[in-house]
């Protein structure tokens, strides 16, 4: 296929993609490289093609999705890569599509913030039965990354993220609506979830917070606009690249989000789990998107022993440990910890649906309402550190290599 890489109106190269595997085969123009998308290396010109698959392969159903070799066999698709040509590359988290030569397309028609779309393809997702041919796959689902089930829905003329939990507690849709009071009480910028029951299994919901003049940029796009010297910092690099992007704020809603991350013993705070808004038009940066992508927290996978010792808790994207992450943090001033009182009693009410205690038991849920409690003791001793203890070691940094595997 010879198409156009399209940024809303704006025709930014002009690349041959491979119909079968989905693959960018070659790039043999650039129109608009301020239109590129971000992150994408450049020579000459011309988006780097290694590059620009990578991007294009970060809007792609990740092939480790629960359930999509099911739903490839169903569909008789030999790659999830390849259902992004059946919906011209659309989103609903920023305005890039592909647009085939010598068809006569205008974003406006297509683009789903403005336009209705099938959801064949999330029924599918959902383990549907494959309707009657033909099946529309003209669905932003296509372009939904993350390992969890998950779909688009319009309702009540909102567009609307549903997504799932991983076996066996599903806890993670529970998760999503504790972290959001978390932030709530400390005046933490984040995207409000909603528990949902379907056939007796719990999902989170929540509106898109991305609309049609908007693109949702990954920190994992952020960081790969500079190359890291060995001597800086994971997290100085970062802040680096983001300075010289020009978003706005980035120190404040960093340490922000590695306080809620802490207390909520977030494991999957990966550079795709966070990122930054940017006007689609004009280019400018808005300022970081606000927190989202926090179910996998409160040892979501562990059991009660594991989550009440907190010795297995992993951390990312900056250091090792949720402890040294934390020391990343200059100034605690902002953080009313005393408005955290009877959040106890908020987790003990998000579980007490009584189809919840087919996945999760009492004893399970105490064990997350004493950690929390413990992880905000461990919050008040950290705080209350000297400023010369508060430093940003290198030889503590999460492996770059290790970084960039979380990155889709």
């Amino acid at each position: 296929m010879r198409c156009l890489l399209m940024h809303r109106e704006i025709a930014a190269a002009h690349l041959e993609i491979d119909d079968d595997s989905g693959f960018i085969l070659k790039v043999n123009t650039g129109y608009a490289p301020e239109h590129f998308p971000v992150g994408v290396s450049t020579s000459k010109g011309l988006p780097d093609r290694a590059s620009l698959n990578e991007w294009w392969a970060d809007r792609t159903i990740p092939a480790s999705r629960s359930g999509i070799r099911e739903v490839l066999d169903t569909l008789g698709i030999s790659s999830p890569r390849t259902l992004l040509l059946h919906s011209y590359g659309l989103s609903l988290s920023d305005q890039y599509w592909i647009k085939p030569e010598n068809v006569d397309l205008e974003w406006s028609q297509i683009n789903f913030f403005d336009n209705p779309f099938s959801e064949d393809l999330g029924d599918i997702l959902f383990g549907s039965r494959k309707k009657s041919n033909p099946l529309n796959l003209s669905s932003p689902d296509s372009t939904s990354d993350g390992n969890l089930k998950k779909r688009w829905k319009i309702i009540e003329g909102k567009r609307c993220l549903i997504k799932g939990g991983s076996s066996p507690f599903r806890q993670q849709p529970f998760n999503e609506v504790i972290a959001s009071e978390v932030m709530k009480r400390l005046n933490i910028p984040h995207i409000d979830y909603l528990l949902i029951w379907n056939q007796n299994t719990p999902y989170c919901i929540c509106e898109d917070f991305v609309n049609r003049d908007i693109d949702l940029v990954p920190a994992w796009r952020i960081y790969q606009t500079k190359r890291k010297p060995n001597n800086v910092s994971v997290y100085q690099h970062f802040l680096n690249c983001a300075q010289e992007l020009g978003i706005p704020d980035v120190p404040s809603f960093l340490h922000k989000m590695l306080v809620a991350d802490f207390l909520i013993a977030n494991e999957d705070r990966h550079f795709n789990n966070f990122g930054a808004l940017r006007n689609a038009e004009n280019l400018e940066w808005l300022g970081m998107a606000p927190i989202y992508d926090s179910g996998s927290s409160f040892g979501y996978d562990k059991v009660p022993g594991e989550i009440l010792s907190g010795k297995n808790i992993i951390c990312k994207p900056f250091k090792k440990s949720h402890n040294e992450q934390l020391k990343l943090v200059k100034d605690f001033s902002w953080v009313r910890i005393e408005n955290l009182s009877g959040m106890d009693q908020f987790i003990s009410n998000i579980f007490s649906n009584k189809r919840a205690a087919v996945f999760i038991d009492q004893n399970r849920i105490d064990a997350i309402a004493k950690s929390f409690g413990k992880r905000i003791i461990d919050f008040k001793t950290i705080s209350d550190l000297p400023e010369s203890n508060k430093s940003d070691f290198i030889d503590d940094d999460m492996n770059e290599n290790i970084a960039a595997a979380y990155h889709s």
